[in-house]
């Protein structure tokens, strides 16, 4: 099985897109902070991130104008001094900053709306064969 199947729904219809996020090629963030883009739509950026147990966020994660989204898939994640398990949504606003650390370790899906200065070229997101 491939990292992406990509297939029409049905006559005309637009394709579906199917990946194995975990076969997505990482991208390391730093000691044990791993990010993974996957494709999405214009104006969208879409990844995943696992953070090693006992891990902190490399830098201050600093949000434009449109912040962030971040949902906690599995492990938990932990932001000042508020702990975040399986299930929580996050929303960082515009202009907050923020920098995650786990001691269980922790598996993220998130997305940044981009501005128009910020958007990536459509091939900047797509998935590696």
């Amino acid at each position: 099985m491939t990292a992406c199947n990509q297939r029409p729904l049905s006559e005309g219809a637009p394709a579906l897109l199917a990946l194995e996020v975990d076969r997505v090629e990482p991208v390391v963030v730093g000691p044990g902070c791993l990010r993974r883009d996957l494709p999405s739509a214009g104006g969208v950026r879409v990844w995943v991130v696992d953070m090693a147990p006992g891990s902190r966020w490399p830098h201050t994660d600093v949000h434009g104008g449109n912040g962030e989204e971040v949902f906690v898939v599995r492990g938990e994640l932990i932001e000042g001094e508020q702990r975040f398990g399986p299930g929580t949504y996050l929303r960082f606003g515009g202009g907050s900053s923020h920098r995650p650390r786990t001691l269980t370790g922790v598996r993220l899906f998130g997305l940044n709306l981009l501005t128009a200065a910020r958007s990536l070229s459509p091939t900047a997101l797509e998935p590696t064969p």
